[in-house]
């Protein structure tokens, strides 16, 4: 008879021992994953709201009067960025000076421009950047007379055509002979007049000297006037000094004949001083964009003529303008892998998915490998739980009475059959049947105290 009740008792405690044991717990899974699903839709709103949006398909240039060669070079930009997909709208301006005004000025809509140096001395140039210059404007002082002229102080008393007002010809004009001591109301006349009209007046005796710069001085023009008879050149003497003096002017040299080989003109070589014109751009420029313009740049302006050699512009050369820092990077390196490889408008989505991507995966690497322990720590304390349950019930009072005894027993039994339906990983087996075993313990220590 003891030995049946044993085996009945045995078989009862082999029906509570069967577990739900599984391979794993994929709801607990889920909820381990919870914080690093949280910290990263936090990391993609983050690097979302902090990168660059998607470039414009839409820009503006300001660049001079119609058929000028500011606007004849945005009409060759506007061709080239087309073929990415970008419009270029085109600003006419009076010139140089405008366009800076322009670019100053946030309520004209304008994003880059063709500013010539040594124009923002009294303007703040704070909000602006430079993508790199793009040619020379070399400063042509052309003067009639017999005697060789070689410093603008010698022009002092004479008749001198400084360029229009507005004009960034005449803005130049004013400092370099204001360097000379030649300023507006002395002895000097200094008259508002540039361009084709300065040319005529020049050759027709009209005036003594004229500044002649951009347009009005292209290579032609300038052929056309040595040509002229009594006309001259100024060679500057002192360009060396001037290149030292003002950062924004260089020194160059126009070769011996170049004009015109077979009447030798000019028949020696002849020092100028040049400021740059650069292009200029609001310092909120797309990255995409300024690349995109550089390389437009690149097709317009890397050919060799009179007064560059080839691929010597578009260059990052600082001058009054900081070359920003999306320029010194596509001087340096070139443009990105991206962009070199994949058109235009996929570059641009690739770029700014990895600039959200790579962040991301660095941040969530060292957080993925929290997750076992997650894991771990929420399928162990559903077992620690159980423990706290049974620690209470075998501290409890002793019981006096079957009534009393009956009742523990009777909730040892449901801390059992609660651990039963448990959904346990294999791999937290041995935990699970250590768990049972000190159920068992518990009671047997209740059976003994009966």
């Amino acid at each position: 008879m003891a030995l049946q009740n044993t085996l009945l008792k045995q078989q009862e405690s082999a029906k509570r021992i069967k577990a739900r044991f599984v391979a794993i717990s994929w709801r607990d899974l889920a909820i381990s994953f919870g914080p690093i699903v949280l910290l990263a839709i936090v990391a993609i709103w983050l690097a979302i709201w902090l990168i660059d949006p998607a470039p414009p398909k839409t820009i503006t240039i300001t660049t001079g009067p119609e058929h000028s060669n500011f606007w004849n070079d945005a009409q060759k930009y506007r061709k080239i960025l087309a073929r990415n997909g970008v419009t270029l709208k085109i600003v006419m301006s009076e010139g140089s000076l405008d366009n800076l005004k322009k670019l100053n000025d946030p309520t004209t809509g304008v994003d880059i421009g063709f500013v010539q140096g040594g124009l923002a001395a009294d303007m703040s140039t704070d909000s602006l950047m430079s993508l790199g210059s793009i040619a020379y404007v070399p400063v042509s002082v052309f003067y009639r007379g017999k005697e060789t002229i070689d410093r603008l102080s010698e022009l002092s008393g004479k008749r001198v055509a400084i360029g229009l007002q507005g004009s960034g010809s005449r803005v130049l004009a004013l400092t370099l002979l204001k360097a000379n001591g030649i300023v507006p109301g002395g002895k000097t006349a200094l008259l508002d007049m540039g361009g084709d009209e300065a040319a005529k007046a020049l050759t027709d005796g009209k005036i003594d000297a004229a500044f002649l710069m951009g347009d009005s001085a292209a290579p032609p023009t300038m052929g056309k006037l040595l040509r002229a008879p009594g006309v001259r050149l100024l060679d500057f003497a002192q360009a060396s000094g001037y290149a030292r003096r003002f950062s924004y002017l260089n020194e160059l040299k126009i070769p011996k004949g170049v004009f015109d080989f077979g009447r030798n003109i000019p028949d020696h070589d002849i020092r100028l001083i040049a400021p740059t014109a650069e292009l200029v751009a609001r310092e909120n420029l797309h990255p995409a964009l300024s690349d995109l313009l550089i390389d437009a740049a690149k097709e317009v302006h890397s050919g060799a003529n009179v007064l560059q050699r080839a691929n010597e512009f578009p260059a990052p050369l600082a001058h009054e303008f900081r070359i920003s820092d999306d320029a010194t990077r596509y001087y340096k390196s070139g443009k990105g892998f991206f962009y070199r490889t994949l058109p235009y408008w996929l570059a641009s989505l690739v770029d700014r998915t990895v600039v959200v991507l790579l962040p991301l995966i660095l941040l969530l690497i060292p957080a993925f490998k929290l997750v076992p322990l997650l894991y771990g720590w929420r399928i162990k304390s559903r077992i620690y739980r159980w423990y706290g349950s049974l620690i209470a019930l075998e501290r409890g009072p002793v019981a006096h009475t079957p009534e009393e005894h009956a009742e523990m027993l009777q909730r040892l039994d449901q801390i059992e059959e609660a651990v039963n339906r448990m959904k346990m990983p294999l791999a937290f087996a041995d935990q699970f049947y250590v768990l049972r075993e000190h159920i068992g313990f518990v009671r047997t220590r209740l059976a003994s105290s009966n």
